[in-house]
């Protein structure tokens, strides 16, 4: 059942005011590829923009923090914890992973995603004079827990 839909077909924020208080947590990541020149540029922290993964990092949290304003139907919510870590995986590749965690009535997994998804935009950003082909993928929801859904996680 998609609960963003009233009786008339009409789009809609759920009410979760009779929704339960429970901790939820949510983890999100998302990678980006890129040529050398960028990745070396990475690595070795010599972008002309300046420090890339720190500001990924921030771009990120100010993301999780700001998500109700970007997506329509998401609550705004009143994060406890949001932390961002990017890392690289093989030659040519960083991972962005977003655990968000907080107390309340409606999950956290858009708030990671979003912040995963601005994490790799601003590494875009900040290397793109490097190399305008970068590719953003597989943003996705690894795991998330709380609610009345309980616990979910990804096959890897």
């Amino acid at each position: 059942m998609i609960t963003h839909v009233n009786e008339n077909n009409n789009s809609h924020m759920v009410d979760v005011g009779e929704k339960s208080i429970t901790k939820r947590i949510a983890i999100a990541s998302g990678t980006i590829s890129m040529n050398k020149d960028a990745f070396d540029a990475y690595i070795n922290n010599t972008s002309k923009k300046g420090p890339v993964e720190q500001c990924a990092v921030v771009a990120g949290v100010m993301a999780a923090k700001n998500t109700s304003h970007a997506i329509p139907m998401c609550h705004n919510l009143n994060l406890n914890n949001v932390e961002i870590v990017i890392k690289p995986l093989e030659n040519g590749i960083l991972e962005a992973q977003a655990s968000v965690s907080m107390e309340g009535k409606t999950g956290v997994e858009m708030e990671a995603l979003h912040a995963v998804s601005i994490s790799l935009l601003t590494i875009y950003d900040m290397l793109k004079a490097l190399d305008k082909g970068m590719k953003i993928s597989n943003i996705k929801l690894l795991e998330k827990r709380g609610g009345k859904s309980g616990i979910y996680k990804a096959e890897m």
